[in-house]
């Protein structure tokens, strides 16, 4: 699918392949200074997006499913799973083993 470039109310400039107008910088950014969730600061705005939208909202309730089941979330990819595990590690936790 064709990417097109979009510009948001803030001057952002993305790309979308979808209908989307949602800014990935302005919509991360104003999440993560709102709320004041574990996940890691550099785990990306689609990446969070996809966890929030699956009612995980912290590291222990992400330990309750498989690494699996979280790359299977649309937004979530290979690159975020290695900032997951890290996260879970220091909190001394783990995906759940199938």
């Amino acid at each position: 699918m064709k990417q097109v470039k979009k510009t948001c109310s803030q001057g952002h400039t993305f790309y979308k392949a979808s209908d989307c107008p949602v800014c990935p910088k302005c919509w991360s950014g104003y999440y993560r200074d709102k709320n004041s969730w574990d996940f890691p600061e550099k785990l990306s705005a689609p990446a969070l997006r996809a966890l929030l939208n699956a009612k995980i909202f912290n590291l222990t309730q992400l330990s309750k499913y498989s690494e699996n089941e979280i790359l299977a979330l649309h937004g979530i990819g290979q690159s975020s799973i290695p900032l997951l595990k890290k996260a879970l590690q220091i909190k001394k936790l783990t995906f759940k083993i199938t």
